[in-house]
């Protein structure tokens, strides 16, 4: 079991993982071992995560999800497998927390004080004088 937060646990078997060779420069290494890690899971249908978690993981997974509910995470930055591996499941952890988090309080729409109102207006005319000085002067062009 993978520990994502203290309610949240992911059983290792819900993760699929292929490995599939690095693109980009770097050798003979890339040409001949398979360093990139393709990491797979079933957000829709996993058993370990709440329903609200779920829908909030597949909106934040955007790109990366699949239309089957899959979420596809490719990891290919370090030449080991194992730790392009690692990185691959901490940044899939990541995400589940991120969408474990209680969403904001929604905000609540508040009016403008009496007092900006009235500085506001006030600005408003000043600059209204302004320019109406500036109209009344002809032969300036």
């Amino acid at each position: 079991m993978i520990q994502v937060t203290e309610r949240i646990a992911i059983d290792e078997r819900e993760i699929e993982e292929s490995f599939v060779r690095s693109s980009g420069p770097g050798g003979q290494n890339v040409n001949k071992v398979e360093t990139a890690v393709q990491l797979r899971f079933d957000a829709r249908r996993s058993p370990s995560l709440p329903d609200a978690v779920s829908v909030r993981l597949q909106k934040l997974a955007g790109s990366r999800l699949t239309l089957d509910g899959v979420i596809i995470i490719i990891a290919q930055t370090h030449r080991s497998q194992e730790r392009n591996r690692a990185e691959a499941l901490e940044r899939l952890v990541e995400l589940i927390r991120e969408a474990a988090k209680p969403p904001p309080p929604k905000r609540k729409p508040t009016k403008p004080t009496k007092g900006s109102k009235e500085r506001r207006l006030e600005g408003k005319a000043k600059r209204g004088e302004v320019k109406s000085l500036r109209r009344g002067k002809p032969g300036l062009d």
